[in-house]
C-alpha cells in the first residue's frame, strides 16, 4: 500500500525568522482528505566532538520552548537550505567550543519531531580537535564542558541527558568508537 498523502492546498500561517508554520490540505491514501498543520525548517547540523583523552564536548544551555536549562551536543542551524552542511558543522563547532576537527565523520540524518517539524539534522563525529577562539552569537550563552564518553552514554541511558539529537549523537559515536 501507499502512503503517501498529497497536497491538496497549503497556506502559510506563520512567516518567521526560523520556523515558517503551514496548514495544508492533503489527500490520504483511502481518498478522504484531512489536515496536517506542520514546520518548514531549513535544518540543522550537530557536532559529537570527542577528544583525545575520549571525552566529548557538552554544552549546558536554557532552552525557552522547555523552559528549562538542557545538556546537548554542539548545533546549529543552516543558514539556508542549499547551505553544504558539513561547513555548517565545521562553522558551528569553531563558534560554539573553538574547536577544529582533523576528521569529521559524517553520521546520519535525524528528525527529532517529524510529525509536525520539517528539520533534518545532520549528524557528525569530529575528532582530531585543535582549540582556538570560540565566536557565540550575540544571543548565545553556553556551559561548555567536558564529561568522558562512557559517563554521557550512562547519562543518555539514566534519562539525564534528554536531548534527542544528542542522545542519537552520543550513541551512535559510541558504537563507532
Amino acid at each position: 500500500m501507499d502512503f503517501t498523502e498529497n497536497t491538496v492546498k497549503s497556506e502559510l500561517i506563520f512567516d518567521g525568522k526560523v520556523a515558517h508554520l503551514y496548514k495544508d490540505e492533503v489527500s490520504l491514501p483511502n481518498g478522504k482528505t484531512s489536515f496536517r498543520e506542520y514546520v518548514k525548517h531549513n535544518g540543522a547540523v550537530c557536532i559529537v566532538p570527542i577528544t583525545e583523552n575520549g571525552e566529548v564536548i557538552l554544552e549546558r544551555q536554557y532552552r525557552y520552548a522547555v523552559r528549562q536549562e538542557l545538556v546537548e551536543i554542539p548545533a546549529g542551524k543552516l543558514d539556508t537550505p542549499q547551505e553544504d552542511p558539513r561547513l555548517a558543522a565545521l562553522r558551528e563547532l569553531k563558534e560554539e567550543t573553538g574547536a577544529v576537527p582533523e576528521e569529521l565523520i559524517y553520521l546520519g540524518e535525524y528528525y527529532g519531531s517529524p510529525a509536525i517539524m520539517g528539520e533534518k539534522i545532520y549528524m557528525y563525529l569530529a575528532k582530531g580537535l585543535k582549540f582556538g577562539e570560540r565566536h557565540l552569537d550575540e544571543d548565545e550563552f553556553l556551559d561548555v564542558f567536558t564529561m568522558p564518553l562512557e559517563e554521557a552514554v550512562g547519562q543518555v541511558l539514566d534519562g539525564k541527558i534528554t536531548d534527542g539529537k544528542t542522545q542519537a549523537g552520543i550513541l551512535r559515536a559510541a558504537l563507532m568508537k
